[in-house]
């Protein structure tokens, strides 16, 4: 098996792109076949190789490796061979007329109601007519003829598909410039790089009718095709590279996790639950192109956005531990991730809470009397899991504080944040002399280092100002990126 992505570099890729890229993928890697890239880029006036090295770069960020690439640039001489071997056969055939001219034979065409085809006018031209047109200063586009035959195929998503030949309009394969067009240049390459299967988006299934006849007149074998239904959005409107809160730049700069986006567009469409997945490995094992329906799927930013907060609070160190080291947070052991992951909406948050726990903060100082006499009550360490409640149970007796005002502001001092992970959990993170610092008003903290005896408290534990699961720490800083790129746009 042989499958390719074939964006055009003509703008940034968006989420309908993607989830074409990688359902090619996870469809060759689960039949130990091959995944090609190839870049449609024979519009020389919009692609450029800005867009091209993006759409690297985005794939390269969604872990999608490609083992073969081809830019259809440096193909032209293979396009022109075909072109001449359809010429020969009588397939290809000189066309004259100017885009006005279709375009009025289009709008007649409508007027009357008939389906606007192209009526084959040029092939009653004889070579004198011909001749004359060229003498005028009319260069031929060329137009392949289609046979006036049924074309049928089984489409992997779609089912039985056919086509009625008379239906269907000779389409433009050369310009008259002499450069490719994309139903020329995808045949020949889809034959010449082998490809087997082809999984592209529904509007192109016209274009397949088209394309299975010139598959046959170059004589070479049909690809098995596949056509997903289009994403569109909340509103059933479909999804436009040019969409930048779409396009894939944006989720990366947002600091967006890739295996979420990648969990989110693998079971988009079918009718299995969308679940967060750590690997593209399991993607793998789990894909059947036959689970797609025909229903149009539609894209949900805060479903995807709830998918990526779930894939973070169960990741693993491991997983984590290299992105961590990259960035310079040393001493940002498991036992730290494993403390704040539940309270990440972006990985990018994790660094306020290596501050909080490795670092110095500005702490939140409210109630200087308060925070004094919880100085005073702190008990020496080693600390663990108990101790938060331990101090706490301590205070409550000596200030007859309870609930928020026992707890909050003592979160302020130690973290500067309103919410965040269990403080049970932070505390023996901090460390007392963090602790101490954060507490004590400037040059007190001598003074208030008694420590508390005795054991665990009971009643007023818990800390309302940590609930479990609860998504982001308000007032963290602007995540910050994971570490791979952006952009790029495509064709299929």
């Amino acid at each position: 098996m042989k499958v390719r992505f074939a964006p055009s570099p003509t703008g940034r890729l968006h989420v309908g792109n993607a989830r074409v890229a990688l359902l090619n993928w996870l469809w060759a890697r689960q039949a130990g076949g091959h995944f090609l890239l190839r870049l449609d880029d024979t519009d020389v006036e919009r692609s450029t190789a800005e867009y091209a090295a993006g759409i690297e770069e985005d794939l390269a960020w969604l872990g999608l490796a490609w083992d073969a690439f081809a830019r259809q640039s440096d193909r032209l001489d293979r396009y022109a061979a075909a072109a001449e071997r359809l010429k020969a056969a009588g397939r290809l055939y000189p066309c004259y007329e100017t885009a006005e001219e279709l375009e009025l034979k289009r709008r007649l065409q409508l007027k009357s109601g008939r389906p606007p085809l192209y009526d084959r006018a040029a092939l009653k031209l004889d070579a004198a007519a011909r001749a004359g047109l060229e003498a005028e200063g009319r260069a031929p586009h060329w137009r392949f003829r289609l046979e006036h035959a049924a074309v049928a195929w089984d489409d992997s998503v779609r089912g039985a598909q056919r086509f009625e030949g008379d239906k269907l309009s000779d389409p433009v394969l050369l310009r008259a410039d002499g450069r490719p067009l994309y139903t020329l240049s995808s045949v020949v390459d889809d034959l010449e790089l082998g490809i087997s299967h082809v999984l592209r988006g529904e509007d192109h299934v016209a274009n397949t009718a088209v394309q299975i006849q010139l598959f046959e007149a170059l004589g070479g074998p049909v690809p098995v095709f596949a056509h997903l239904p289009l994403l569109t959005d909340a509103r059933g409107q479909g999804l436009s590279k040019r969409l930048g809160s779409l396009a894939l730049r944006h989720f990366w700069e947002e600091g967006l996790e890739p295996m979420a986006l990648n969990s989110y567009l693998a079971r988009l469409g079918t009718p299995d639950p969308i679940e967060p997945r750590q690997d593209l490995e399991e993607l793998v094992a789990a894909f059947d192109v036959t689970r797609f329906g025909r229903a149009t799927p539609k894209y949900d930013p805060a479903e995807l956005e709830h998918l990526n907060a779930r894939l973070l609070h169960a990741m693993p160190y491991a997983t984590v531990r290299p992105w961590l080291e990259a960035r310079g947070f040393a001493g940002f052991d498991e036992a730290l991730w494993l403390a704040v992951r539940g309270n990440l909406a972006r990985r990018g948050e994790a660094g306020l809470w290596y501050q909080v726990a490795r670092g110095t903060i500005r702490p939140a100082v409210e109630e200087p009397d308060y925070l004094a006499e919880a100085a005073r009550l702190l008990p020496p360490e080693p600390w663990d899991g108990t101790t938060w409640k331990a101090w706490t149970e301590a205070l409550k007796q000596a200030t007859g504080r309870k609930g928020k005002a026992l707890f909050l502001p003592l979160r302020l001092a130690l973290t500067g944040q309103p919410h965040g992970p269990e403080m049970s959990e932070l505390l023996p993170l901090i460390g007392r002399e963090r602790v101490l610092e954060r507490l004590a008003p400037a040059g007190a903290k001598d003074s208030l280092s008694a420590p508390l005896g005795g054991g665990e408290g009971q009643g007023e534990v818990g800390d309302p100002a940590s609930p479990s699961g609860s998504a982001a720490a308000a007032g963290s800083p602007p995540p910050h990126p994971s570490p791979l790129p952006p952009e790029g746009a495509e064709r299929e």
